[in-house]
């Protein structure tokens, strides 16, 4: 149930979007949940980051930056709060453009590891500044939600 980095898998097709000064990490760990399940499992956000997620909603208001509120994508399918770009049968894309930055996150299946991949392309110093200030959230919530994959996973098995 380890959680490790990893480098970026050649077949995600975040590949296509990384420039120089973009950010990208990649975790993964061993399981074998379904691809879209362990989807549904990541963006199922526990308690206390969903608590996060919502400060994050009202600290950004006032800079007018998109909460990810449920009325925000309306009508278009969703992973969690995310809504959906792409999928294919080894990797869900879901994410959204913001002022101060544009995000993806993506779900893989890599034999028997489920991979989970964040881009984020900052527009100005707003989205540097915010970044910088929810990296150590960020990494807490990808880690615990891969966590959460292997536990939920094996306990299938």
């Amino acid at each position: 149930m380890t959680v490790t980095t990893s480098p970026l898998p050649p077949f995600s097709a975040l590949h296509d979007r990384f420039h120089a000064g973009d950010f990208i990490d990649c975790f993964r760990v061993r399981s074998d949940m379904p691809l879209r399940a362990a989807a549904n499992t990541i963006t199922n956000f526990p308690g206390w980051a969903q608590a996060l997620v919502g400060l994050r909603n009202v600290v950004v208001l006032p800079f007018g930056l998109t909460g990810a509120l449920p009325a925000d994508f309306a009508g278009q399918e969703k992973i969690g709060m995310f809504p959906i770009e792409s999928e294919t049968e080894r990797e869900i894309i879901a994410g959204f453009d913001d002022k101060h930055l544009d995000f993806r996150v993506s779900v893989m299946r890599d034999g028997d590891d489920i991979l989970l991949a964040t881009w984020v392309h900052r527009h100005n110093l707003l989205g540097r500044a915010y970044l910088a200030m929810i990296m150590p959230f960020h990494i807490a919530i990808a880690r615990d939600a891969l966590r959460r994959v292997a536990s939920t996973g094996q306990m299938a098995a």
